[in-house]
This record gives C-alpha cells, structure tokens and sequence, in this order.
C-alpha cells in the first residue's frame, strides 16, 4: 500500500483498467493496487481517467464500420430503381453499372437515402471514415460479379472510385457560408472552375525502407493535400547478435514500389451573378483525383459534391501559426453544366411552362417583350429590339464538316454622352442568366480572355480565365470601348467571332471556350459624335472589329424642343414614382425582371428555330441588293465604307431572325422575322455606315457667315500648293479670334470640297486648289 499526503480524487486499480471513486476526500489518500506491477507504474505518479465526462462528449454510432460496409454491400447489390412507378422494374442499377464501368459508380445521395436514412447522414457527417469503406464495398462487390479464371482462381481485386451526386441542397449553399462548423462534412457547392494546375502523381500508399536493418513497410497516406509523416523509429525486434538499436529518422521512400493515382488542383471562384454588389469573388482550392482529372478547364462551371477539409500550408520562409490551416474541398463528386447555362439542367413547373406559352402565343408577344428592355429608358426603340435580340440570341449551329456557327449576337452602341448607353449595358447584366460588366479602360487583354499565373508554392504555371471565358453561355457588357488599347482590342478577336480563346503560353497550349454574346459602348474620337466628320472620323475603329458586330448603332443626342419635353417629363416621372411608391414601384420592377430572366432561360433551353424557304429566298435577294448598294456608294465617294458589308453580316441576319422567332417559341423563323431584321439592319449597321459629311449640308445664316469667314482666313495663310501643319495652323487661327471647333470643321468641309488634302496621318494640311 502506497501514501500520497495531499488532496487529490480517490482511485484503485484493476486488471481491466483503473477507475475513479465517487467520494473525494481533503485527508490522507490511500491507493490500493490490485494488478501486477508494470514497469514504470511505480515511479509516484497518478494515472486516471474520468469517465464521466467521456460518456457525454461521445456519440453513439448508428453502425460500426462493419456493419455500415455491409450496409453498402447490400445497398448496390439490392437497390433497385422504382423511379417509373412500376413495381415490376427489376433493375438493380448500382450492380448493373459496376458491372459496365468496372472501376467507377455513381452513386445519388437521394437512393442511399431512400435505403437507409441513418447510412446517408452517417456518410454526410464522416466522410472520411464511411466513404473508403463504400469504395471497398463496391470493389467487393465488383469482384463477386466477375468469373473465375480458366485456371479456376478467383478474380483479381479492382480498385472502384464512388463518385457522390446530389440534384437537393445541403449543407452551405455557397463558399461565403463555408465556416469551421463544415470541417470534415460532407458539402454541396456550385461556382465556375478560373484555373486549373497540371496533374500530378499522389501517393496512396508508401514504401518505406529501415537504411540500417533494411526493414520495409507500406504505410497509408491520407487523400487531398493532406501528408504523411514518417516513423522515427524502427520497430523490428531485434535479436541477440543484434544488440545495437536502429538510429533515429532510419526509413527513406522506396518510390517504385509505391502506389500513385493521379491528382489535380483546380481553382473554384463563385458565380458572377452571385457576388453581391462591391465585393471581391471568394474562391477555393479543389483537389480531385484519379478519373476526375483532365476532364474540367477553365470556364466550366461546376456543382461538385466534396469534403471540406484543411491543410498546413507549407511556407518557404520558415514562418507561420501552427494552429492555422488553410481549407480546400476534396471533391467526391463533380457534375458539369451544359452549354454554360446558369443550372445544369433548368428546371420550370407547369405553372411556369403554362404561362410562357400564352405570353407566347398573344399577337404581340414581340411589342411586349420590347416594352419589358429598359423600361426606365426613354426612347430608343430600335436600341431595345437589338438588346432583346441580343438576350434571346439565334440558334447555335455544327456543320457536318465539325464547324461550330455562333449563335450569339454583337451589338455596338456609338454615340454622344448621356443617351443612356451604360443603362443599357446595365440591365443587360441585371437581366441576363449569365453575364460579366468590364471597363474598357480598366481591362487588359489578358484580363479579357485568360491569362497564365505563376502558383507561388510550387513555382509551376497554370491558367486563369477572364471576363469572356467567365462569361460562357451568356453576355459580356464591355463599357468605353473606345478608351481600350488596340492590342488589347485585336485579343478579343477570336472570341466575338469563333466563340474560343487559344492559349500558348510558358508551356499551356489550350483552347477555351468563350460562348458569349458582347454588348459594347463606346464614344467618337472627339466626345461627340460631330456631322462634319465622315463615318470613318467619328467610327475610329479598325474594321476587323466592326465586321464581327451584328448590329451597330448611332445614338445621337438630338437638340429638339419637343423631344427635349418629352425626356424632361420622363426623367422626372421616373423620380416621382421611386420616391413616392417606392415599395409597390420595386416589387412590380422586381417581378418583371425575375419574368423576364426565366423567359428568356426557357426560350433558349427548349426553342432552336431555322429558317425557312421563304424566309431563306428574301434574305439572299435582300443581301446581293446591299452589297451592290453600298458598291454604288462608294465608287461616288471614292472611298471605302467605313463599316463593311460581308458575309458575316448575312449570318448576323439570320442571327436576328432566328432570335426573333425564339422570342414567340416558334421553331420556324417565317417572312415576317426576316424583314423585321433587315428593317434593324438597315436603320443600324447601314445607317452607320452612311452616316457623316454629305454634299447636302445645309447650315444656319449665322453658321454660314462663320464659316465664310473661316475660310477666308484659312485660304489666306495657306496659299495653293502649300504645306502647313495642323497644329500651326489651329495656332495662328486662334490668334485671329477663331475657334478650334469652328476651324476644324471648315478644314473638313474643305477636304469634301477637294480644295485641301490631310497628308501625314492628318498633321499636315496641304493647299490643292
């Protein structure tokens, strides 16, 4: 018997363990040992454990780890798919589909639920521990469906990968709600994969070696980005001739006679359309393996099913908390949306369908559509068609020869400030399903489409998506796009018109895809657009980019009395009702944008119209008549369009017509649709390409005068056949009280005339007549 002379719990000791007493006690304790001795138990110290506080803080498990793998065994043995309502389905459809893909099953949340529901929370809570034990049941499972041998041995065991789907929510619904409370579950998360690494080989068992005994053993490495921490000790007995022990830190990796499955690191960033207003996308590292990898680029956007783990990022200086742990995503389960819609699969109740087709099926069902784009917008009728067009968009194409026909249209708003252009670009992106608002000024080229990023941990590369591959299967609005730099106008190219975005950079050559429609405002050279000027002056873009434009538009802000009114009364009456109904005026905007959003989903989810014979036979005599017209023009100017007419532009009207027969849900786009669509044509894209100076300008007294005067002064300080530069000229003008606006116009007037010719990139003025 043994004295300790302080004030400490009452124990003793049993063979089976050793337990605490009930009464506690101030005096003298006496501890009574009833098992043998064990060799450091006698050195004065207290062993104990409390019990009371372990029986509350476990849980008692449903199953143990046997029965849930025989639970999962009899689950893709047994389950069968009674989705048709029919008892009399005998299709076993786990075993039936281990039996074709042999090492891969994909398994739905929602039938292991309907099996048993305590297995389907056990495997959302502990993932890490019940979703090894399904993969072993499957591969179980798969080597009891295979035959022997001719030589009568069993079949070798394979190894199956459990893929996990679920078309229900649980758990967060977003990576803003991931928190600590998620660690080591199971999550259910929807974003657009930005990057994605090279693949690499991760080690699922290791083979280590003893340096001093050559001892091996195969140790198990944890998935993910988890690690595996070598013994230091080797644990081989030793004998009698062997008296010295092994060292310390003996085993080294045998890689060659290691296991390895593939494993790839993509990035996921949230939705555009869910990142609320003036904050930064929050993204996550994702780490998949085995068949999952070399299957997602960037762009994609994804629902994945994945455990939410941590790991310790290594730091290259040394430093860093211990305790803090950087999270990431194991993904079990990865489903790729189709075409770059919002959903996989959209979804719509009868009700919704019901009422879509009789707002479809009203007479003017295209004046109501119109009368929904910017309703807060005054004017611009023409405007708001191309920007319903552009919603809606045409019918996307692939030729028997594998070539793929866009069916998204370019629309290109030029004009002078404050005539709502940014509105409209505005309620586009509010509008559209999917849609990306840049800056011109603010976005580069790589910005624009994709861009290679150096990782800092690993110093490898790996690609980034922009604005246009973000964007996939909806619409970029790109304002001030005059304000861009060429180059970075000429990378976007390629993506306006083959809708992919080639990469070949540090050793990435892929091809993105870019399946979007751009919506683009940009202002003239001079601020304004200026009559003086020809077409190509105030157009001041190559016509490379132009050409890949269905529709372009000059929106000129109009001095007119009566117009001016009209806009004053609408302007104020838009102020008027958001202050005063400013509860029923939001919820009737509110429904009329949530309308107008699930419309256009479901006419471009379930209508793809073509065109039809008639239809077909006015649009070709219609576009050889333009062709000879704008030929006709230009041998009387002398000079070439500023916007050219092209094939692409006949493609770009049956762009049109095809989304104007989608917004009624007619599969057939008739006579009607195309000569609305030439009609568009015409008082856009041509409009624009005749606009500018004409020999019949006609000018106020007071304007004329000016004028006279103007050229008065000009032909007096420039006599004939002479050079003069530009900025002398405006100089000695201006000491002469003229203006620079006025001067410059009279110099176009009189290169129209013929009487002075711009040499030099227009910074020389030379006197011919």
């Amino acid at each position: 018997i043994r004295s300790v002379s302080r004030a400490v719990p009452a124990f003793f000791f049993r063979p089976s363990g050793f337990y605490r007493s009930r009464q506690n006690t101030t005096t003298r304790t006496h501890v009574r040992v009833d098992c043998v001795a064990m060799a450091g138990w006698d050195e004065g110290n207290i062993f104990y454990s409390d019990q009371r506080y372990l029986a509350e803080e476990e849980e008692e498990e449903t199953y143990t780890r046997n029965q849930a793998k025989r639970k999962f065994v009899e689950f893709i043995r047994s389950y069968q798919d009674h989705s048709e309502g029919s008892d009399a389905l005998d299709v076993y459809v786990y075993r039936d589909q281990l039996s074709r893909q042999k090492n891969k099953l994909y398994v739905d949340l929602e039938d292991v639920k309907a099996f048993d529901e305590d297995l389907c929370e056990l495997l959302k809570r502990s993932p890490v521990i019940y979703l090894p034990l399904f993969e072993a049941a499957a591969s179980e499972v798969y080597a009891s469906l295979q035959n022997k041998n001719a030589e009568g041995e069993e079949p070798e065991t394979q190894e199956v990968q459990v893929f996990l789907e679920s078309q229900t929510q649980f758990g967060p619904a977003s990576l803003r709600e991931l928190s600590s409370e998620h660690i080591a579950r199971l999550v259910r998360i929807s974003g657009i994969v930005i990057a994605a690494s090279k693949t690499k080989s991760k080690a699922t068992h290791m083979t280590i070696m003893c340096r001093n005994c050559n001892n091996t053993k195969v140790i198990p490495c944890s998935a993910g980005f988890g690690s595996t921490q070598l013994p230091r000790r080797c644990d081989l007995l030793h004998t009698e001739n062997q008296s010295e022990r092994c060292p310390l830190d003996p085993f080294v990796v045998l890689p060659d006679r290691s296991k390895y499955v593939d494993m790839q690191t993509l990035k996921l960033q949230e939705n555009p359309e869910d990142v609320p207003t003036g904050e930064m996308p929050r993204s996550m590292m994702l780490s998949i393996d085995r068949h999952m990898v070399q299957r997602i680029v960037p762009g994609t956007r994804v629902t994945l099913v994945g455990i939410f783990s941590i790991f310790q990022q290594n730091n290259k200086r040394g430093g860093g908390a211990v305790a803090i742990r950087q999270p990431y995503i194991r993904v079990v389960g990865l489903e790729e949306h189709v075409e770059g819609n919002a959903r996989a699969a959209p979804t719509f109740t009868y009700e919704e369908e019901q009422e879509f087709r009789e707002f479809a099926d009203s007479p003017d069902v295209l004046e109501k559509v119109f009368s929904k784009v910017a309703p807060s917008i005054y004017g611009h009728p023409d405007v708001k068609r191309a920007v319903a067009c552009l919603l809606f968009g045409g019918s996307r194409k692939i030729l028997p020869d594998g070539v793929r026909l866009r069916g998204d249209i370019n629309v290109l708003l030029l004009g002078d400030p404050s005539t709502a252009k940014s509105q409209f670009l505005k309620f586009v992106e509010k509008t559209a399903p999917i849609a990306v608002y840049t800056s011109g000024k603010g976005s580069s080229a790589a910005g624009l489409t994709a861009s290679v990023i150096r990782d800092p941990q690993n110093g490898e590369f790996y690609l980034e998506g922009g604005a246009m591959v973000l964007a996939d299967g909806g619409v970029v609005c790109i304002d001030e796009f005059d304000k861009m730099r060429p180059e970075d106008r000429v990378a976007i190219h390629e993506a306006m018109e083959q809708q992919t975005i080639s990469i070949a950079k540090a050793g990435i050559t892929t091809v993105l895809n870019s399946r979007a429609a751009v919506l683009a405002a940009a202002n003239p050279p001079s601020g304004r657009y200026d009559d003086l000027q020809t077409a190509k002056e105030n157009i001041d873009l190559q016509s490379t980019i132009l050409s890949r434009f269905d529709l372009i538009f000059i929106v000129k802000d109009e001095r007119n009395f009566d117009r001016d009114v009209q806009i004053a009364r609408h302007v104020v009456g838009v102020h008027q009702k958001a202050t005063e109904e400013h509860g029923a005026f939001d919820k009737r905007r509110a429904a009329d944008e949530s309308f107008m959003k699930r419309f256009i989903e479901y006419a471009r989810s379930r209508c793809t119209p073509r065109l039809s014979e008639a239809a077909a036979r006015i649009l070709q005599d219609e576009y050889v008549r333009i062709r000879q017209e704008i030929k006709k023009s230009a041998e009387q100017s002398g000079g070439q369009p500023p916007v050219p007419i092209t094939v692409r532009q006949l493609e770009a009207i049956v762009r049109i017509s095809e989304s104007l027969a989608r917004m009624s849900l007619k599969s057939v786009a008739n006579e009607a649709h195309v000569r609305e669509a030439l009609r568009m044509f015409r008082v856009s894209t041509i409009d624009a390409a005749r606009s500018g100076v004409t020999e019949g300008i006609v000018f106020t007294p007071e304007q004329r005068q000016e004028m006279v005067n103007v050229e008065a002064q000009i032909k007096r300080r420039l006599p004939v056949g002479s050079y003069m530069s530009t900025k002398n000229l405006l100089r000695e003008m201006g000491r002469l009280g003229l203006s620079e606006p006025s001067v410059r116009r009279c110099l176009i007037f009189l290169s129209q005339q013929g009487d002075v010719d711009f040499r030099r990139e227009r910074r020389v003025v030379y006197r011919s007549h």
